[in-house]
């Protein structure tokens, strides 16, 4: 898959079959957008081309211009995306200027001028231009005039699927893990570098990497503990097992939310690497016990539950 980043530099696409849309997530609803574009440009001996925007377009023109946080980055976007097969995918700047173009000039300065679709694929409730006033019947009344083919995914498709990027942040953020792989198609997951803890878990029998989020527009799980996969990054590692705390340590006083991850049998220096974290399940939410007696015994019941459900999700 190409990328593409400066919409003055793209190359003359074959046939191009052409979708655009956000793709936060990239799950089992888009799945169905990206499998309808790549059949159809095999069709046509064409190319499958993905027109996708950075900022969120929420982030300029919506109401959660900080608030907003995302399921997928860029990197993990393009990284998905490519698994799909997807020839080209282009990430168009998304301004205040952008955001003020008519319906019509969206279609022909834009759609038409840079992209040239011999074919455009889009859902049904797709909307575009200044005030979300394009629609698919605009695209319909200019096809014939900019010789292009319209292809609509309709309603009772995607509607089947039940998924939204909003229901599956809705879902992340209350700690539905569960149901969230599920509208994925995979395991949730984020990246951030190990950084320095208070050691505490060491002194307890159950040493963790303390996480800083590498991109704070990434969304997090809710509070508590869950089941988890981790990889280094830094050497390509493979699947290890674990299990995570997101809070604020109440049972030691913490005040400042943290990201801790138990790897289990594992004990190597890793201070500065990246790691992978997928999150598999929720076990429970954060608690504040006793003293640190009664965390440890909990810790080893969350352990024994997270192994099992790993060697479950990995069977």
């Amino acid at each position: 898959m190409q990328v593409h980043k400066h919409i003055d530099r793209l190359p003359n696409f074959r046939n191009a079959v052409v979708t655009i849309g956000t793709f936060d997530g990239v799950h089992n609803g888009h799945r169905i957008i990206t499998k309808q574009l790549t059949e159809k440009a095999a069709a046509i001996d064409g190319e499958s081309v993905i027109i996708t925007f950075n900022p969120h377009p929420r982030r300029i023109v919506g109401n959660q211009h900080s608030e907003l946080r995302l399921i997928n980055t860029i990197a993990e976007k393009i990284e998905l995306l490519e698994k799909q097969g997807i020839d080209h995918l282009v990430i168009v700047p998304f301004t205040s200027e952008f955001a003020e173009q008519t319906a019509l000039e969206y279609v022909e300065q834009f759609l038409v001028a840079h992209f040239h679709p011999r074919c455009i694929v889009i859902g049904y409730d797709h909307r575009f231009g200044k005030n979300r006033e394009g629609n698919y019947q605009l695209l319909e009344a200019l096809k014939s005039k900019h010789g292009y083919e319209l292809m609509e995914i309709p309603a009772e498709v995607l509607n089947d699927n039940t998924i939204s990027s909003t229901r599956i942040r809705t879902s992340v953020i209350n700690s539905h893990i569960a149901a969230a792989n599920s509208y994925l198609g995979y395991a949730y997951f984020f990246e951030g570098t190990v950084v320095e803890g208070n050691k505490l878990g060491r002194t307890i029998g159950y040493p963790t990497a303390n996480i800083r989020m590498n991109d704070t527009e990434k969304l997090m799980p809710g509070n508590g503990v869950y089941a988890v996969r981790v990889k280094r990054m830094n050497q390509n590692g493979t699947w290890m097992k674990g299990m995570m705390n997101i809070g604020v340590r109440p049972t030691v006083d913490g005040t400042r939310q943290t990201v801790e991850v138990n790897i289990f049998d594992f004990d190597e220096d890793i201070y500065g690497e990246t790691l992978r974290i997928e999150v598999i399940c929720h076990l429970r939410g954060e608690q504040k016990f006793s003293g640190l007696d009664s965390l440890k015994a909990q810790l080893q019941k969350d352990k024994d539950a997270s192994q099992l459900l790993l060697q479950a999700y990995e069977s």
